[in-house]
Order: structure tokens, then C-alpha cells, then sequence
């Protein structure tokens, strides 16, 4: 047993008295951070909280091992602080999947410019992972899209990309220089997986503006578009057989920001700074959400893989 990852598992729970708050907090589903509470009593041989349908609270055992628990997460952050200050110091980066190939290097080679004496060590996991992983200590940034629950993480700048649409050459809507979502009725979407709160709100937005998809599949390929049997939002790809499309009116707003735990060392303020400027220049991003006058680059990335 991770011992030090179960009494920050404790520490929340204590702090928010509260199974379904704590797991939202943490990024993770109850069911899991009950066990690993259970187990944690298992392994100490106590009980250290009264649970019931109504509340939660400490018990003495719990009370007591509270501000022990916070002391030793607390070190081991501190330990884990210093070891990456060292001369051979890693930066933990967490970075969407689907945010493209190009742009992740660029977005390595930047920070690599900036601060050659730490060695980036990025690793591809979607939103709710990252505040997962950031809350257990085991990432020291990341790059999350938005809506995030993340009580106790901070962010950086927030960047906004407007998606347009990706359909197939064969679709009558790729013939039009502007499509509007509602010219969308009647098809299905496909969206990036494990992204609740972007599914949520793009979705909403598509109801809003007349496009109820027949079908929603969770996919990081355009293989169903591709095939013509769906269509996708995302930044401007240029694959055979694909053609991208801005929507009318920039309907949809993607928000991406970094986010880090505690306060932020020098390593992650470096990278966040690197993020932006790179996300503008590559990605089309802008800071307040106004589509720039070249929204893409000679060499766009995709945010789907081919």
C-alpha cells in the first residue's frame, strides 16, 4: 500500500467531511476513495471516521492521525520540492492527448529553451486524470481544458480556442465556406474522450444553436468521419479525404489553462509561460477568446490523430 497516497486521500476526506466532495476534489469517482479509506483503517487497525447516511466525522483515532497526516504529506512534498531542484531536476507535465503531436513537441523544445537545466517529462492524460495526479503529488503541472472541479489546485492564464468543424469531402456542408451548427441536423458527433465538462458544455451550446446529434461517439481518431458517418469539432486539420470548416458565428469556446498544486515552483511558472505563447502561435488559442487573424499556422496541428 501507498501509504503516503492514502493519508492524502485522509487528509481531504477530513478536510471536507464529505465522501462525494472529496472525490471530486481529488478526480476521482467515491466508490474507489472509499475503498482505499477502508483500506488505509485495514492497514492501521482503527476506525477513523463515523459514517452514516446523514455525515461523516472523525473519530478520535482520525482526529489525532489528522495533523500527523498533514505533516507527513506536507514533507514528502517538500522532499519531493527539493529532489527537483537538484542538478539533475524533472518537471512532471501533464498534458490532453488530443491537444496534437506538433504542438506537444513545441511546447517540450520551448520550456527545454527557457530552462535547459530541468528535463521536461511529459505524459499524455486527459483533464480528470491530471487533477487526479497533480492532487496525489505524482504531476507538478499540467495542461487541463475547462470546466474543471478542482478545489485546492491553481491556475494559470486562461487561453480559448474556437473549434470549427471536420467532415467528410464527400459531405454537402464541405462545399460551403461557413457552416452554421444547426446545418449539422441529422448527423452524428464525435467527441474526445474522458472530457465530461467540455462534452457538457459543448453539447449545450449545440442545442442552443438548433444541432441535437443524432448519435455522440467518445473517439481521439476521425476514423468515423473519415468513413462519413459522423462529424467532429476540433482546430483546422489538412488530411485526405477530411475538410475542416469554421463554424458561423464561433459558437463553441474551448478554455485550456495550466494548473499545479501549492504554490508554484520556478520550473512550472516557466512552463506555463512557454504554454502560452505556444498555444497562440500553434495552437490558435487566443486570451479572450476573439478569433485572431490567421487562427492557424503553415503547419496546423490536428487534435484528433489521423
Amino acid at each position: 500500500m501507498d501509504l503516503v497516497r492514502h493519508l492524502r486521500y485522509f487528509t481531504v476526506v477530513a478536510e471536507e467531511l464529505h465522501f462525494g466532495n472529496a472525490a471530486i476534489r481529488l478526480g476521482m469517482a467515491q466508490p474507489p476513495l472509499s475503498q482505499r479509506i477502508r483500506r488505509l483503517e485495514e492497514e492501521l487497525g482503527v476506525r477513523l471516521f463515523d459514517r452514516s447516511s446523514r455525515q461523516v466525522r472523525l473519530t478520535e483515532p482520525g482526529r489525532l492521525l489528522l495533523a500527523e497526516a498533514r505533516e507527513i504529506v506536507a514533507r514528502v512534498d517538500r522532499l519531493r520540492d527539493l529532489a527537483g531542484r537538484g542538478e539533475n531536476a524533472v518537471l512532471r507535465v501533464g498534458v490532453p492527448p488530443d491537444l496534437g503531436s506538433s504542438v506537444i513537441a513545441a511546447l517540450i523544445a520551448g520550456f527545454r529553451e527557457h530552462m535547459p537545466e530541468v528535463r521536461p517529462a511529459p505524459a499524455e492524460m486527459w483533464s480528470a486524470d491530471q487533477v487526479a495526479a497533480l492532487t496525489d503529488g505524482a504531476l507538478d503541472v499540467g495542461l487541463v481544458r475547462h470546466p474543471v472541479i478542482a478545489p485546492g489546485l491553481s491556475f494559470g492564464p486562461m487561453l480559448v480556442q474556437r473549434p470549427g468543424v471536420v467532415l467528410a469531402e464527400t459531405d454537402p456542408l464541405a462545399e460551403l465556406s461557413t457552416v452554421h451548427l444547426a446545418d449539422l441536423a441529422g448527423r452524428q458527433l464525435v467527441l474526445f474522450p474522458r472530457e465530461p465538462g467540455l462534452h457538457e458544455e459543448t453539447l449545450t451550446e449545440c442545442r442552443r444553436y438548433g444541432f441535437v446529434p443524432e448519435e455522440v461517439h467518445e473517439a481521439q481518431t476521425l476514423g468515423l468521419v473519415l468513413a462519413g458517418a459522423a462529424v467532429a469539432f476540433g482546430p483546422q486539420v489538412r488530411l485526405p479525404g477530411l475538410r475542416w470548416r469554421p463554424l458561423l458565428g464561433n459558437p463553441l469556446a474551448w478554455r485550456i489553462s495550466t494548473v499545479w498544486r501549492g504554490e508554484a515552483g520556478e520550473a512550472a511558472v516557466a512552463f506555463g509561460a512557454v504554454a502560452v505563447q505556444v498555444l497562440k502561435e500553434n495552437a490558435g488559442m487566443t486570451d479572450d477568446g476573439a478569433v485572431p487573424p490567421r487562427q492557424v499556422r503553415a503547419r496546423p496541428a490536428s487534435g484528433f490523430l489521423a
